[in-house]
């Protein structure tokens, strides 16, 4: 069983506005039904959970409805399996998912996480991630750095060079093996957890086997009012 974990409980506080940037709408439809409408079509996700505040939940189901493939009768699609209380920071909102997931999955079944702020997931991703994962205890899509990479001890000076065909950059969405990684996440309770930025930090530091798989540049992150114009202007350019 493959269960989609999407991050929808951020508060979009760097793009200045009230609205949360995933319930933005963007050719009449908000950020988060782009993701969702590639998760809940694609043949090898059985479930999907969702973090998200209370107050955006209604939202989220009345969009929810019109999911293609659901014949837009305004019903919840069979796969999604409920909502998850957001946590402190990023990482405890993933926390609070698997705590839900665990009810009515099996340790060996796997979680997919994903930002409802990357709408432009493809379904080929999503399929290169589960495959990926075969043999391993989790898979992750990266980014190889186009620039020259330096390090600095103050953030004022250089202190030294990085290699950069060593370095990446990781991208959504990553896919566990979910007893595992619910362990590894455990293990950092109740003050370390705090501290992760990353999906993939508590696998790492837990020792967990991570593979990588070629990341897409077209998938980025809603984060600032740049992201969301070049969101919307590929969008617009979409044919009807």
């Amino acid at each position: 069983m493959v269960t989609a974990l999407v991050l929808s409980g951020g508060t979009g506080t760097r793009m200045g506005i009230n609205t949360p940037k995933q319930y933005i709408e963007v050719k009449g439809w908000p950020i988060i039904y782009y993701c969702l409408q590639t998760l809940f079509s694609h043949e090898k996700i059985d479930a999907v959970q969702i973090v998200a505040d209370g107050m955006w939940r209604k939202t989220i189901l009345d969009y929810m409805g019109y999911l293609e493939g659901n014949e837009n009768d305004g019903t919840v699609p069979k796969k999604f399996r409920g909502f998850s209380e957001p946590g402190e920071n990023r990482q405890l909102s993933i926390f609070n998912g698997l705590e839900d997931i665990r009810k009515y999955a099996e340790e060996s079944d796997i979680v997919l996480i994903h930002d409802a702020a990357r709408p432009l997931l493809s379904a080929d991703m999503i399929t290169a991630c589960l495959e990926a994962l075969a043999g391993h205890d989790g898979a992750l899509p990266v980014l190889s750095m186009k620039d020259t990479v330096y390090y600095s001890e103050d953030g004022i000076s250089v202190s030294s060079l990085l290699e950069r065909a060593r370095i990446f950059a990781g991208q959504a969405p990553e896919a566990f093996v979910l007893g595992k990684y619910y362990k590894a996440n455990r293990a950092l309770l109740p003050d370390r957890i705090l501290q992760i930025n990353g999906s993939t930090e508590p696998a790492i530091l837990a020792g967990l086997d991570i593979a990588m798989i070629p990341g897409d540049e077209g998938n980025f992150k809603i984060t600032t009012k740049a992201d969301l114009e070049r969101f919307r202007e590929k969008i617009e350019d979409r044919p009807e």
